[in-house]
């Protein structure tokens, strides 16, 4: 692949010419990891974007789907009618589409014919820039399919009559991303690992964020046309650093690695097949491209764009921070780097949910009332003895316990202590949301939210989330779970009953 020297930027931001800044921005593979997130950048900075994609369900399962100025469009990469459709009408374009799936065996191919049909429709529909994510890598004839792929892709599209930004990024850290998570669940649940003697290759992590600030930053800017960017973080590391990186982020001991010459990428897809949720179809893409040195050969894009970039501890901090903390309200701002609705269920790493409901005959107001009273003197309700049994274990572990008990019987605030809890969110009438302070391994949440049926009806739904710390915290969960069923729905009775109605369906 041809290598190109960079010019030094522009002064301003004024867009390409001929790309009126009225048209829409499309966004195709808008349902994707880095896509999804990319469109919410550019509906902040002023865009109207057409987020396309093949599924229309997806789409709309994706936060951007009710934002202001977005559209959504059902286009298909391999279907020149649809993506032709797609185009009309934009100004410039994100190509963020890859075949590297679960159902497409022969991604290579797949991806040639797709870059082929969208530089065809870009040209008819008179696009004034497409920017492209790639993948870094060296051409020396050792590049992984996957790498070759990208790079194909890239140099299709620069055959094309639309000028082409190229992006060439290294392994991209955020929950979400594929070869960031195959490394969360590696270190996460193995603390003895045999891996490849290749996992001493160099590379150069860049976080999400400094992603979509490269992304959104060469938008319309003329040093960006027919220019081709090397994407990293602000250092060069190996797989296994950044594996003991992780480990002491997420707060695990170091992980003892042993290095053998005969695992193959395949070999190594089926084995991360068995350990994590990625399916080996996925997988085994990856795995192949970590042999292959991903370093930048000039990161100035930082400073043309003006943005700074995470070292690798600071990136993997900003992808590991709990997800037993719900993020799923309404107006609630997305972190770039965490699990999105929408994101394939292992984004985010392990997160166990238990969910209990019972619809009690009172509205929400009655409901609320013992809600709100719960802990502290009033007690937990139901099976108290075991509350105060796992206080007990957690002084004994060195912990908080109950002996905190509560600010004021009658009402929470955000912030207040709650026994071992503390308050992390009060919504009078609808919810409580609680976060465990006691000793365990992982993060726990409790969370009491009220439905509104009808008239004088009222659902109550107790959901516990539990981010498990490594294996210890697997096992912690399986051996407290059961219990759950016991307590929980039990509390859930007894609030029905302090609220004075009926219960009329569960728990």
């Amino acid at each position: 692949m041809p290598r190109e020297t960079l010019l030094e930027p522009d002064s301003g931001g004024a867009p390409v010419a001929g790309s009126p800044p009225d048209r829409p921005i499309l966004v195709l593979g808008a349902t994707g990891y880095i896509g999804a997130r990319l469109v919410h950048r550019l509906v902040e900075s002023g865009h109207s974007v057409r987020a396309a994609g093949r599924s229309l369900d997806r789409l709309r399962s994706r936060p951007f789907s009710t934002l202001p100025r977005v559209s959504l469009a059902v286009a298909d990469a391999l279907d020149p009618e649809s993506i032709s459709a797609a185009c009309s009408g934009c100004g410039a374009a994100y190509y963020l589409v890859h075949s590297m799936d679960s159902g497409q065996t022969r991604f290579a191919e797949a991806d040639r014919d797709a870059a082929r049909n969208f530089a065809t429709a870009a040209a008819a529909a008179g696009l004034s820039q497409i920017a492209y994510l790639g993948g870094l890598g060296e051409d020396d004839g050792g590049l992984s399919e996957h790498l070759r792929s990208r790079a194909e892709v890239g140099d299709i599209l620069r055959e094309g009559a639309v000028p082409v930004t190229w992006l060439r990024a290294a392994m991209v850290v955020g929950s979400g991303s594929g070869s960031f998570e195959i490394l969360r669940y590696l270190v996460d649940r193995l603390p003895v690992m045999v891996t490849p003697r290749w996992l001493d290759t160099e590379v150069q992590p860049v976080a999400i964020g400094n992603v979509l600030d490269c992304l959104a930053g060469v938008l319309g800017r003329p040093f960006a046309a027919g220019r081709t960017f090397d994407v990293g973080g602000a250092e060069v590391t190996t797989y296994r650093k950044l594996m003991a990186i992780y480990a002491d982020e997420a707060g695990l001991p170091r992980r003892l690695i042993l290095p053998v010459p005969i695992l193959s990428p395949r070999l190594s897809s089926y084995w991360i097949d068995i350990v994590t949720p990625i399916h080996a179809s996925l997988a085994q893409p990856l795995a192949q491209g970590l042999r292959n040195r991903v370093v930048c050969h000039d990161n100035r894009i930082a400073e043309f764009v003006g943005t700074r970039m995470l070292d690798c501890r600071m990136a993997i901090r900003a992808a590991i921070r709990s997800t037993a903390l719900p993020n799923d309200e309404p107006g609630t701002p997305l972190p770039e780097a965490d699990p999105w609705p929408g994101d394939p269920p292992w984004a985010g790493g392990t997160l166990f949910v238990d969910r209990h409901t019972i619809t009690v005959g009172a509205s929400a107001e009655a409901v609320w009332r013992p809600v709100v009273r719960i802990g502290g003197d009033a007690g937990w309700y139901h099976a108290d003895a075991m509350w105060r049994l796992r206080g007990l274990l957690d002084r004994m572990a060195g912990g908080i316990g109950m002996r905190r008990g509560r600010r004021d019987p009658d009402a929470l605030v955000a912030g207040d202590a709650l026994d071992f809890w503390r308050v992390e969110a009060v919504e009078p009438g609808r919810r409580l949301l609680l976060r465990a302070e006691m000793t365990m391994p992982g993060c726990a949440t409790f969370e009491i939210r009220l439905n509104r049926g009808g008239e004088g009806v009222t659902e109550v739904l107790l959901e516990t989330r539990f981010a498990p710390r490594g294996i210890i915290g697997i096992i912690y969960w399986k051996l407290v779970n059961p219990f759950h069923h016991f307590v929980f729905p039990g509390l859930l009775r007894e609030i029905a009953r302090r609220s004075g109605g009926a219960v009329l369906s569960g728990p």
